[in-house]
């Protein structure tokens, strides 16, 4: 197999400085009979779990709060088993990203899937959410393998911060699950979602440009070039 060059990491969300101390503290403390296979596991089954329990929100609304239970056990398993392999010293990093990346590809299909069954959000939006978060993954993925730099934050957000956020909406969303605008009524979660995916949109128009540019610049011809 030819050798492999790791993409330089760009971790720059607002919580990053506390969730690196956070996550190293952890990473010294797990038994050694646990390992980053099982951690990447448990985030996979975690989202599938937090999908199950927004479907299961349309006749049980107090699972709103069991899937924020299990976005932060998610997390746990997400960002820990990066972390738990660089502090062993065991990374494999080609496997790391492909799988890590086939899993969260997937997890965002259980988590909206969910969603959509949820009767918190209509099946449209959870569609173009996943629609959006897809196109960005592929953005992100490209730009790893052409410019050598994979960014797990765009403009200081990162899947902690996207968490974190969807935890404060299922709290939201439980005592308030319909929303006012401009005089008509929305699902608060149709709101967000829309919200979000002009969100997603404006950073994979800005990403693409920034990316297409870097790479134009980069690979000039002769008769591009400029005196």
């Amino acid at each position: 197999m030819t050798s492999f060059v790791p993409a330089h990491r760009v971790q720059e969300s607002f919580l990053a400085p506390a969730e690196r101390v956070c996550l190293l503290w952890l990473a010294r403390r797990t038994p050694q009979a646990i390992n980053s296979d099982h951690l990447t596991v448990l985030g996979l089954l975690a989202m599938l779990m937090a999908g199950l329990c927004y479907a299961l929100a349309a006749d049980r609304p107090v699972a709103l709060h069991l899937a924020s239970f299990w976005l932060a056990v998610n997390w746990l398993g997400d960002s820990l088993d990066g972390t738990l392999a660089r502090y062993r010293r065991c990374q494999r990093p080609r496997y790391g990203f492909y799988v890590d990346h086939m899993v969260d590809g997937f997890g965002a299909l259980f988590l909206l899937g969910g969603l959509a069954l949820s009767g918190y959000m209509s099946p449209l939006v959870a569609g173009a959410m996943l629609v959006a978060f897809l196109l960005l993954a592929v953005d992100s993925y490209l730009a790893t393998y052409t410019l050598g730099t994979f960014r797990i934050s765009l403009w200081k957000f990162s899947p902690t911060e996207m968490r974190i956020l969807l935890a404060a909406g299922n709290a939201y969303a439980f005592a308030h699950p319909v929303t006012t605008l401009f005089g008509r009524s929305y699902l608060f979660f149709d709101v967000a979602g829309v919200i979000g995916c002009i969100g997603m949109a404006i950073v994979l128009i800005y990403s693409v440009a920034h990316n297409t540019a870097a790479l134009y610049r980069a690979e000039q011809l002769p008769g591009d070039r400029t005196e």
